[in-house]
């Protein structure tokens, strides 16, 4: 009786002793993203020198402005946002049916090494990924050379290029949430769907989905945010393809403005704000 007593007191006291060893790293974390992110929102209000190159804190809202009315941007912004979200689309149609798969139906032995697979590209450098597709996607790579007899070819590099990319750089990512999920619905429920004589389908759509929702819209948000972002891979496999990204890479490089290279960040982060509140809407997040 008196170790029951003593471990379910000390339990609570590691608790709070392991919750206040997390605060102060999350809380360090935390105020220097929330300074990094006020730094640039307040530097897109400022001008450069256009004898010095420098940079001048002059207020002015011409960059905010510029990048909301010229043409360039708008168009470099819907191209961007259409591309993340089709890379998101198409990573939640691969991952369903592979997460259900890996949890639902392989063995455990097979499940581990699925788990293993998924995982296994994360080990690899992006780069090293990034210019794998490059070499698959070159005028005599691999699909060029499996595509002729068909009288097909390689889309070469492009936004095919950019979308093939980025959908199995960030896969991973989407099929890891959605399998914990798929692993948290209890077989008792398949089972008694079946006994009810409901298809497959129909369960999957009646039963799985809802409970699964939170956990897609998981891995929505991993796809969608890390597409909306990328600039590596567009320039080395999207050609003359232009994103967010790149626009704001070129700005702080090239162009040396960094004002308005900040005033160009502001869209994604919009547009990021924009999905999480629409997804905060539905309620998936609350059963994450």
């Amino acid at each position: 009786m008196t170790t029951h007593r003593v471990s379910g007191f000390i339990a609570p006291r590691r608790r709070l002793q392991l919750a206040g060893l997390l605060s102060a790293p999350i809380l360090w974390l935390g105020l220097v993203y929330i300074v990094a992110l006020a730094a640039l929102l307040v530097t897109a209000f400022w001008t450069v020198d256009t004898l010095t190159g420098q940079v001048q804190v002059e207020w002015t809202t011409a960059n905010v402005v510029e990048v909301l009315t010229g043409a360039l941007y708008r168009t470099v912004t819907l191209r961007t946002l259409g591309i993340a979200l089709l890379v998101t689309l198409i990573d939640v149609m691969v991952a369903v049916p592979v997460a259900f798969f890996m949890a639902k139906i392989a063995s455990p032995r097979l499940r581990h090494v699925l788990v293993i697979a998924v995982l296994a590209p994360l080990w690899a450098s992006y780069l090293v990924k990034v210019y794998s597709w490059r070499a698959l996607l070159s005028a005599d790579g691999i699909i060029h050379w499996i595509a002729t007899p068909f009288g097909g070819d390689t889309p070469g590099y492009g936004i095919p290029a950019v979308v093939m990319t980025l959908s199995y750089l960030w896969l991973p990512f989407v099929i890891m949430p959605i399998y914990a999920g798929f692993d948290r619905v209890p077989d008792r429920l398949l089972e008694a769907s079946a006994d009810l004589g409901a298809k497959g389908a129909r369960t999957l759509i009646a039963v799985v989905l809802p409970m699964i929702w939170p956990a897609i819209i998981a891995g929505s948000i991993f796809a969608f945010s890390l597409s909306l972002g990328d600039y590596l891979a567009t320039g080395i496999v999207g050609g003359t393809t232009q994103l967010l990204g790149n626009l704001v890479y070129t700005n702080v490089g090239a162009a040396n403005n960094l004002p308005l290279a900040a005033a160009i960040s502001l869209i994604p982060i919009a547009i990021i704000l924009l999905y999480l509140a629409a997804v905060r809407r539905t309620g998936a997040l609350r059963s994450l």
